[in-house]
């Protein structure tokens, strides 16, 4: 009984995807300030900069995705600050495919 009391104990610690790591706990509301472009296998998410309002990221501009409908100066709430989304790769440069 003991051991099965043990094993439940550590498994109620364990966190998914290491989140306690980095989440601060609380959330953080962000302004969109510019609609960047779409992304995903069929362009269900829209990749959007916007500016951290408050927490320790105060004033700083970062890259996002967002599932859903989004437009500018709306109210993002945010888990975490201190990962930022990658960059969207343009397949069409200038006219010219690369």
């Amino acid at each position: 009984m003991a051991k099965a009391q043990q094993k439940q104990a550590t498994q109620t610690q364990k966190s998914s995807k290491g989140s306690d790591r980095i989440s601060s706990g609380e959330a953080v509301p962000a302004l969109v300030e510019e609609l960047i472009g779409r992304t995903g296998f069929r362009g269900e998410i829209t990749q959007v900069k916007c500016l951290v309002q408050k927490g320790k990221d105060e004033g700083r501009s970062m890259r996002r995705n967002v599932r859903g409908p989004v437009a500018l100066g709306d109210i993002l709430i945010l888990r975490e600050t201190e990962i930022e989304a990658r960059r969207i790769k343009s397949k069409v440069s200038k006219g010219a495919y690369t």
